[in-house]
């Protein structure tokens, strides 16, 4: 097995087509968490090839999507001081805050540096001894292991001019904010793999029991999900609400307990702010207290005031599965990957850039 090719292949697809025909006996909102289900799932026309009642929801899986603009502007505030090389992830210098984005900011002078690896902070800080240099950690539960690493590494190397703006979020408190909404309709969720290789699928079994939904943990191929849309609509029609492991080839149970293990020495939970869904309680992590001389916030002014969001702009009601982007009235006219609006189509992973991409018909 080549873990690719069969997970593409025709005769399987149809087959399960054919399948969830027979068994999906009544619509059924599936809400896929993470931005990277959304992409497959518009390359490969998963939602058209599909029947009727399963309808596709997207949701809040795209750490760039939710980022809030104050931490934006924070951001910029950062990077705009004199002294300062500003590190981060690509996709996160075409987000927009009140007046710019980071890119923008760069264009303007400012040294704001894209990376690959958050490792790469550690060659930036040694070539740069005069320089203080800050790194924008973001992402879900996938990548904080590697900026827990990279604090370790600083710590080892005795490095004293690299400070974190943590942005680390998790993607269980932001589940059940959205089911804990009255207005959202949810009947199943297809569950992160990459973040459940992290954390192992059990995260999610106290979701699936409190609010009595299916959560089918998927890969990202067209025959993992097909498999995970399978498995939800027989737990639907049965009446059950357990975490069913589609990914098994990757996903474990209790999920990788050395990388766990690493995140919390350095972190710990925090209140935050995500676009779209308000603060949310003990959902983010900071730097743990004995580690305040590499944490930005303690070190520089973080204060910001920021403008409101485009009224324009649907990415709140997106990420909240409230909207979709065809129902946005800029999304592919004033707002394209060009001249993105809203977060969500600045990200590779967002909802927005996926239906751009890919286009969209509906049904």
């Amino acid at each position: 097995m080549n873990f690719i090719d069969e997970f593409r292949d025709k005769n399987t697809l149809l087959a399960l087509k054919t399948l969830i025909e027979k068994e999906a006996k009544k619509p059924l909102n599936i809400m896929e968490i993470c931005g990277g289900h959304t992409h497959s799932i518009m390359k490969y026309a998963l939602s058209e090839l599909l029947p009727k009642e399963i309808n596709f929801i997207h949701g809040p899986g795209c750490p760039v999507c939710v980022m809030p603009r104050s931490r934006i502007d924070t951001a910029l505030k950062l990077a705009a001081q004199d002294g300062v090389i500003f590190c981060t992830l690509g996709d996160l210098l075409r987000v927009r805050g009140s007046e710019l984005s980071l890119q923008e900011l760069r264009a303007r002078g400012a040294d704001v540096r894209a990376l690959y690896s958050p490792l790469e902070v550690l060659q930036i800080a040694a070539e740069n001894a005069d320089k203080k240099i800050i790194f924008f950690a973001i992402g879900f539960e996938t990548t904080t292991p590697m900026s827990a690493l990279l604090l370790e590494k600083i710590l080892e190397q005795e490095l004293k001019n690299v400070y974190f703006f943590s942005n680390h979020i998790t993607v269980p408190a932001a589940v059940e904010t959205i089911m804990s909404d009255e207005a959202v309709k949810i009947d199943a969720f297809l569950g992160p793999s990459h973040v459940s290789v992290i954390t192992g699928y059990e995260i999610f079994t106290p979701l699936a029991q409190k609010f009595q939904t299916p959560i089918a943990v998927s890969g990202f191929e067209p025959v993992d999900i097909m498999e995970g849309v399978l498995d939800v609509v027989r737990q639907c029609n049965e009446g059950r609400a357990e975490v069913f492991n589609q990914y098994s080839r990757a996903v474990s149970a209790g999920g990788n307990e050395r990388a766990k293990n690493l995140v919390a020495r350095y972190f710990k939970p925090c209140d935050f702010e995500f676009r779209g869904l308000g603060v949310i309680l003990n959902s983010g992590l900071e730097l743990r207290e004995e580690f305040a001389d590499l944490d930005a916030r303690k070190h520089f002014d973080c204060e910001v005031v920021s403008k409101k969001e485009s009224k324009a702009c649907l990415c709140p009601q997106i990420l909240r599965g409230l909207a979709k982007p065809y129902d946005c009235k800029v999304f592919g006219t004033a707002c394209t990957p060009k001249n993105p609006i809203g977060s969500c189509m600045v990200s590779g992973e967002g909802a927005c850039a996926a239906y751009y991409k890919y286009g969209f018909r509906e049904r």
